[in-house]
């Protein structure tokens, strides 16, 4: 009984050591993973403010930025704005300037208008006393007398002058035309250039006949998108394998087509896909009209022009004038020019420059108001260009007066390039408009039987009935009809005019 008691105790005793054990071991495992918390707690706070601290640097940087930029183009609408103001208030004191240039000249004017007519009235009592005297001397009243002196003289010396003016007038044409051929002849040779064929389409190749739905878009979608961003019209008919793109203007035509090759190279063809492209196009062909006016410059021979000055003359590039380039008509003009100055002893660089840039005013001409010679002068002014390749520019048609014979030799080479055949295009209904209008231009005059323009209407040849126009009527009729035309035609060139009288000695034998 004692034995199982003491059992028994040493049996309660060991089980609760044990439980004592177990308890303190938990406590320990406990402990350690509150531990083990705390440090992990710790240590995702640490991260979290150091994640919140680099976040917090990266957007503090970002708002310096943000900041900056916005100073920045402050900084740059302030410039702006500053330029545009006192571009205003220059532009303001040009027109103050050129108003008082104005009244001054309005003053003077007015005053030299008085003296004229002071002096009009003067020799106006000067000549009726002088008349009274001559009709109280010669019994004849002065319509009289000048009607008898001019018959008298007309009959006299009719025949001589005449004969005297038709002898001088045609061994000097006969020089002068020797030596012109000569000179636009070799200029000419020394330079080759090409016909000129207007074009107002555009083709455009396709990979596939399937791309042609592709671009016209349901309902039309994409093709009207495209003609309206472009400004042209796309014409897609059952030719295989390619459309045609029609429009006056070059610039756009181009852009179009540039355009529409890359909405066929990128596949996606739809209405904001064509905005994109355009745009890029549009850059593209800037600097395209960059790297044209280059390259003429380059073609030409000229050095020292401004790069703006270039980009305005590669805009040339996408000009025509009855199917001829502007800009290649320009090239030609300088080297005719060069020629031409090189056999007459004149200013050759003046003259190369000159008829290089004698239509730059083509380039905006559109945007201002005013002939192309005009505001090509402007423009020259506004580059520091040489003052006597401005004149020879704002002269070449005579908008001011030619003064030097570089001028005159700008003019020359300009008429030979529209002139000579091939160069200039135009359509069959405005050529015979034009001819027809010689003629009849011809024909309003009175002793003039018929009219025929020949030479693709450079030449207009004149017959004149003999009994009612002479010699001498007939040599103030090509002046007459010459003077006529200049004023109320508009041709390329020049026109030569021909009066031709018959002679005719009739007798009879009986």
């Amino acid at each position: 009984m004692f034995a199982v008691i003491l059992a028994l105790a040493v049996g309660g005793a060991g089980g609760y050591f044990v439980h004592l054990q177990k308890m303190r071991q938990s406590r320990r495992d406990a402990q350690s993973e509150a531990k083990r918390i705390l440090e992990h707690t710790k240590k995702r706070q640490a991260e979290m403010e150091l994640e919140a601290k680099r976040k917090a640097v990266e957007i503090e940087a970002e708002a310096n930025k943000l900041r900056n930029t916005a100073q920045e183009e402050l900084k740059e609408q302030r410039s702006k704005v500053e330029l545009i103001k006192e571009k205003l208030e220059k532009r303001d004191e040009e027109i103050t300037k050129k108003k008082d240039e104005a009244e001054k000249i309005r003053e003077e004017a007015r005053g030299k208008e008085e003296k004229i007519v002071e002096r009009e009235k003067k020799i106006t009592e000067a000549e009726g006393k002088i008349s009274s005297e001559l009709e109280r001397v010669s019994g004849l009243k002065k319509e009289e007398a000048h009607q008898e002196l001019l018959a008298s003289a007309e009959k006299e010396f009719s025949n001589d002058i005449a004969n005297r003016i038709k002898k001088i007038e045609m061994d000097v044409k006969e020089e002068a035309d020797k030596k012109a051929r000569d000179i636009i002849a070799l200029s000419i040779q020394k330079y080759a250039a090409e016909v000129a064929s207007e074009a107002t389409v555009t083709i455009v190749e396709l990979p596939s006949d399937e791309m042609k739905g592709r671009i016209i878009g349901r309902d039309g979608r994409n093709i009207n998108a495209f003609e309206q961003a472009t400004g042209v019209d796309v014409i897609v008919d059952d030719t295989p394998g390619s459309i045609v793109i029609s429009g006056f203007d070059l610039v756009r035509r181009y852009i179009a087509k540039l355009t529409l090759e890359r909405l066929i190279s990128d596949g996606r063809i739809h209405p904001a896909r064509i905005e994109t492209e355009l745009q890029k196009s549009q850059k593209e062909v800037n600097n395209i009209i960059k790297d044209f006016g280059e390259k003429a410059v380059y073609q030409a021979g000229i050095t020292g022009l401004h790069p703006n000055l270039i980009k305005l003359m590669g805009r040339l590039r996408f000009r025509t004038s009855y199917g001829q380039n502007v800009l290649k008509h320009s090239i030609e003009v300088s080297f005719l020019a060069a020629a031409i100055a090189s056999e007459l002893g004149a200013d050759v660089n003046i003259c190369r420059k000159a008829g290089f840039l004698h239509d730059v005013g083509k380039a905006v001409d559109h945007e201002i108001e005013g002939g192309h010679a005009t505001i090509g002068g402007d423009i020259l002014k506004k580059f520091k260009v040489d003052e006597r390749v401005i004149h020879a520019v704002a002269a070449h048609h005579e908008d001011i007066p030619l003064e030097t014979v570089e001028d005159i030799i700008v003019q020359a080479a300009d008429a030979i390039s529209s002139a000579r055949p091939g160069a200039r295009k135009e359509s069959l209904d405005n050529y015979i408009k034009r001819l027809t209008e010689l003629e009849n231009t011809a024909t309003s005059f009175e002793g003039v039987e018929k009219a025929y323009a020949i030479q693709a209407g450079r030449e207009i040849r004149v017959v004149v009935d003999p009994e009612d126009v002479d010699d001498l009527q007939a040599l103030r009729l090509a002046k007459n009809i010459a003077d006529k035309i200049e004023m109320d035609l508009e041709y390329p060139g020049q026109i030569k005019v021909t009066v031709l009288r018959e002679t005719r000695a009739t007798e009879y034998a009986k």
